[in-house]
């Protein structure tokens, strides 16, 4: 892991934008691996004057973006009908299909939202929004809404602190404690909304 680490981190400084790009599409879409080890040096690289910091954030956002709509459309176009034409053999039929549809049209815009700013599962919520056919404007909104808060958080990170590993670290695990408190408030306050509003 150490070396695929310093890897990208040599990737960053040699290709610049372009790499931060690139690692990031592939890192949200069809090979997950951590945000962290190529936004974190990115930052560092703006600190030092050898990038631009809003370039660097812009970058980051769009790869993102880019690598989910991938996921979207292969779960749209090529997961679906398999799941269609095969999923009984995993106990998944066609009114499973509809529940998640009917579910991402009234709540795909939360669900898209916080996942993205949730390890583990920023990579894979455009999946199931792709199955459910999610409307493409809303799904890639609330995607680049929840990926601009977290390559902004990264970018910064390693900004600021980019020389202390072991201070990133520790900033790191409170910052992805906050996120996910954060992301209770907005599912609650959204439920109590929905209550209201008799959904």
């Amino acid at each position: 892991m150490s070396e695929i680490i310093n890897w990208i981190v040599d990737t960053v400084s040699s290709l610049g934008y372009f790499g931060i790009f690139i690692l990031m599409f592939v890192e949200s879409s069809f090979i997950p691996f951590p945000s962290e080890v190529i936004m974190i040096p990115a930052g560092y690289l703006a600190f030092k004057g050898k990038m631009d910091l809003s370039a660097v954030i812009l970058c980051g956002i769009l790869g993102s973006l880019l690598g989910a709509l991938l996921n979207y459309y292969l779960a749209a176009k090529l997961g679906r009908p398999l799941l269609l034409r095969y999923g009984k053999y995993i106990f998944f039929h066609e009114e499973h299909l509809k529940k998640m549809e009917t579910f991402f049209v009234r709540h795909g815009h939360i669900s898209t939202f916080t996942g993205r700013l949730l390890p583990m599962v920023r990579q894979y919520i455009s999946i199931p929004a792709g199955l459910a056919r999610m409307k493409l404007s809303v799904f890639s909104l609330y995607t680049g809404l929840g990926a601009g808060i977290w390559v902004m958080i990264l970018t910064l990170l390693g900004y600021f602190i980019g020389e202390n590993e072991m201070l990133i670290k520790e900033y790191l695990r409170d910052i992805i404690l906050g996120l996910f408190i954060f992301c209770l408030v907005c599912l609650a306050f959204y439920w109590y909304r929905q209550q209201r509003r008799g959904h």
